[in-house]
C-alpha cells in the first residue's frame, strides 16, 4: 500500500477554507493549474469530489464538510509539532512531575520546593515516590521525571547527572542519651547500640569499612531499609543512627546530632534524568528549581 502524502492534507484544509480554486492557489503561492491537479488528485485519493460546482461557486460535498474541522485540526496539530519551541510561561504552566528521591529529602528540601511553586508556578504538582533500590529503568520509560543520589558505577550510562550538594555522615541520638556527654571516641561510638541502614542486611557500608581499618567493629542491633526508620527508632531507643547530615536534615528535629570519631569521605547527591528531556523547557526549569533550592542554607 502506497503511503499517503500528508502534504496533501494542507492543501485540502485550504480548499475548503476558501471554497475556491483560485483564492486556495493564491493563499498557497500555486498556479491555479497547479491547484486544480492538487484537486483532482485529492478526489482520486479521498473517492470524493469535494467541491462541486454550484452555479459561478463551488460548494462543499457532504463528505467535504465532515472532513473539513478534522483536517483543519490535523494541519494545527502538525504546525505545532514543527513549530520551534515557545518561551516558557511557567505562571500559566499546566503540568505534573514525578520525582523519586531518598527518605529525608521530600522532609527536608521539599518545604522550600512548596513555596517557590506556590509563587512561581502554582498549576505545576509535584509527585514524591520512594527510591528502593538504584534501578534506573524508570527513568528510561518515562515512570519518573527526575531522581536524586549518589551516582555510582551501577548507575546507568545513558542517564545525566549534576551535582546538587555535598552531604557527609553523621551520628544520631536521642536527648539524654550516654554518647551526649564525654567524648567522642571511636570505641564509644563502636560500642553503642546501632541502627544500620542497608538495603542488604549483609553488606557493609562506609561506616563499617573505616571502623575496621582500625580493627573496629560497631555493635548493630538492627538493620533497616531507609534513613526515616532509622532515625524514628533513635528518637525512641537508645540506638545510634548514622544518616547524611544534609539529606535529613528535615528528619533529625529534636535530635542531638554528633561529628564522627573516625574519617568517612564525604559523598556528593546528585540530579539524574534521562536525556530524551534535555531540550523540555519545562523540564529544564524544572531541574533548575531543584537545584536552586538544595543549594539554599538549611537549619
Amino acid at each position: 500500500m502506497q503511503a499517503p502524502d500528508l502534504n496533501l492534507l494542507v492543501t485540502l484544509d485550504v480548499l475548503l477554507a476558501e471554497g475556491s480554486v483560485t483564492r486556495a492557489a493564491s493563499r498557497l503561492r500555486l498556479s491555479p493549474s497547479a491547484m486544480s491537479r492538487a484537486l483532482a488528485r485529492l478526489r482520486e485519493v479521498t473517492g470524493d469530489p469535494l467541491l462541486v460546482r454550484a452555479g459561478r461557486a463551488l460548494v462543499p460535498t457532504p463528505r467535504a464538510i465532515e472532513l473539513r474541522n478534522r483536517v483543519g485540526q490535523l494541519v494545527q496539530d502538525a504546525q505545532a509539532v514543527l513549530r520551534p519551541v515557545e518561551a516558557l510561561n511557567v505562571g500559566q504552566m499546566q503540568r505534573a512531575f514525578t520525582l523519586r528521591t531518598s527518605e529525608g529529602f521530600v522532609e527536608t528540601f521539599g518545604p522550600a520546593l512548596i513555596r517557590r511553586l506556590d509563587v512561581e508556578a502554582p498549576g505545576v504538582q509535584l509527585s514524591f515516590v520512594q527510591k528502593p533500590d538504584k534501578d534506573s529503568k524508570p527513568l528510561r520509560d518515562g515512570l519518573i521525571d527526575l531522581e536524586t543520589g549518589v551516582v555510582e558505577g551501577d548507575t546507568g550510562p545513558e542517564l545525566r547527572t549534576q551535582v546538587l550538594f555535598r552531604d557527609r555522615y553523621v551520628g544520631v541520638v536521642r536527648e539524654g542519651h550516654a554518647l551526649t556527654t564525654g567524648a567522642m571516641t571511636p570505641t564509644r561510638y563502636a560500642a553503642a547500640p546501632h541502627v544500620a541502614v542497608s538495603r542488604d542486611a549483609l553488606a557493609k557500608g562506609l561506616i563499617d569499612e573505616g571502623l575496621e581499618r582500625r580493627g573496629m567493629v560497631r555493635r548493630v542491633a538492627i538493620v533497616v531499609g531507609g534513613f526515616a526508620t532509622a532515625i524514628s527508632l533513635a528518637r525512641s531507643t537508645g540506638l545510634v543512627a548514622t544518616v547524611p547530615e544534609r539529606h535529613t536534615w528535615g528528619l533529625r528535629d529534636g535530635l542531638v546530632s554528633f561529628e564522627l570519631p573516625l574519617p568517612v569521605a564525604a559523598f556528593s547527591v546528585s540530579l539524574l534524568w534521562h536525556p530524551r528531556m534535555d531540550a523540555d523547557p519545562a523540564h529544564r526549569w524544572l531541574r533548575g528549581l531543584v537545584r536552586e533550592v538544595c543549594a539554599e542554607p538549611i537549619g
